[in-house]
């Protein structure tokens, strides 16, 4: 069948984001403020649904997440797009409370003064783990462009202690991945900057983690009151973008007036064509979409591995629950559960009538786990749940279980490299984009960011 063609207004420059994600969104917004209000820009989203791996529901009365939890307010792309989009006077903190370290069946501090996990002092982390720092050359640990596996320098470093039971569980719960396939420029960018100028891990964590000359250090996480949701909401109203659901974009060529796609049912296709393209989407169906227009760039794409995890949340009516935001567990304590969030004391907005617990379960490799039903997974988790905190829980009022297949992307050593080399190639062909978790890390803000460069990048191109 002869697809339908869907051509833009002459004289109106039009982009087509594909993937409506947090990235593909943040894109369209920054695409919109640089192109200003006649642009064309068409956001085009396989699922019913926009936000990717952000998604609130009403869970026991409150606006829970089943997916990403909070925003990095470290950085600023995240918390600058909330205020951006009229939702300043939304973002809150959480309490400040410690994170716990489950170990033994008992919970125990998480050390202070480290960088996911990787301690400034030794000193710090000797009730947990044998931390003795090894002796060094006096020369940088890395040289400019070197790259190696977290577990590589963290345990010649600092030992397997510090490895297994800190950097491994804090990674975990981060990208679900393993340390020694998880890449140190990718994963830590800071610190593998300081690890250029220095002969001892422990130097460069301190560089990274010294106190700012003016006043104390601003919270380093943030949500927004009423549920990410919002900002997905909020910003694709904003971006005022023309949202199309459910179409799948299957076929990516360049033509010599810019860009054509297939998208939609093989039985009904749609042509759409544009000035530009910005490719928002997990790795394999980008990879898939770029197979015939730059190889290379496809090649890096589709070596980009992803771990799967399941979350159970579950409401109490009264249960007791230490003062702490939650805990990890290292993988060598056996257990399913390898984090848990005490969301409803983390997270004051949230209220205290019901106590809310989040459990994440899943590790790479572990992808079986997911194909478990519903009731196993929560029995499962409560179980373990109640061994980690050292007794019975009761039956919770309400509860749920949310799998999210192929969703933490694993960056392997010399990721960062062949994202270059491919954005590299791709600057062959203009007014194209890769944006993303699969290119440039896990985490809204910096998903937010990728979007935001890589509208920048071919606003910057149109603008020419």
């Amino acid at each position: 069948m002869t697809p339908a063609r869907v051509t833009g207004t002459p004289g109106r420059t039009r982009v087509l984001v594909i993937g409506g994600g947090i990235t593909g969104l943040a894109a369209a917004h920054r695409l919109r403020g640089r192109l200003g209000p006649d642009a064309e820009i068409i956001v085009a989203e396989q699922s019913m649904r926009l936000g990717g791996k952000i998604c609130t529901v009403d869970f026991a009365g409150r606006p829970v997440e089943t997916g990403a939890e909070s925003l990095l307010a470290a950085r600023p792309e995240a918390i600058g797009l909330a205020r951006a989009v009229g939702l300043g006077d939304a973002i809150v903190h959480p309490a400040a409370l410690k994170p716990a370290l489950s170990l033994g069946g008992r919970l125990v501090d998480f050390p202070a003064g480290h960088m996911m996990g990787i301690p400034g002092d030794p000193a710090d982390v000797a009730a947990i783990a044998d931390a003795k720092e090894r002796p060094d050359n006096g020369l940088p640990i890395l040289e400019p462009g070197q790259d190696l596996s977290v577990g590589a320098l963290v345990r010649a470093r600092l030992g397997d202690d510090v490895l297994d039971r800190l950097v491994a569980p804090m990674l975990s719960g981060v990208y679900a991945g393993d340390v020694d396939r998880l890449s140190v420029r990718a994963v830590m960018p800071q610190l593998a900057d300081a690890l250029e100028r220095h002969s001892r891990l422990t130097e460069a964590v301190n560089e990274i983690k010294r106190p700012p000359a003016d006043g104390p250090r601003p919270p380093v996480f943030a949500t927004i009151d009423g549920g990410l949701d919002r900002l997905v909401t909020a910003t694709s109203a904003a971006a005022r973008a023309e949202i199309r659901l459910g179409m799948t974009v299957r076929e990516l060529r360049q033509t010599p007036y810019g860009w054509e796609v297939i998208a939609g049912p093989v039985p009904d296709p749609i042509k759409i064509t544009a000035d530009a393209v910005v490719l928002a989407v997990p790795a394999t169906p980008a990879a898939q979409l770029l197979r015939a227009v730059e190889p290379q760039a496809a090649a890096a794409l589709s070596g980009v591995a992803y771990a799967s995890v399941a979350l159970a949340a579950f409401a109490f009516e009264h249960v007791d629950l230490p003062e702490r935001s939650g805990f990890l567990t290292p993988a060598s304590e056996g257990k399913t559960v390898k984090a848990a969030t005490f969301a409803s004391k983390k997270w004051p907005h949230l209220g205290r009538r019901r106590q809310i617990v989040r459990v994440s379960m899943g590790r790479l490799g572990e992808e079986a786990l997911l194909q478990y039903d519903d009731a196993t997974l929560a029995k499962t988790a409560l179980r373990e749940l109640g061994e980690h905190l050292g007794h019975r829980l009761p039956e919770p009022v309400d509860q749920r279980i949310d799998r999210w297949g192929g969703a933490l992307p694993q960056y392997t050593p010399g990721h960062l490299a062949r994202v270059a080399a491919a954005r590299e190639a791709l600057a062959d062909h203009r007014g194209i984009a890769i944006a993303g978790a699969a290119v440039d890390g896990v985490g809204i803000a910096a998903c937010v960011a990728s979007g935001q460069h890589a509208a920048d990048d071919i606003a910057d191109l149109l603008d020419a």
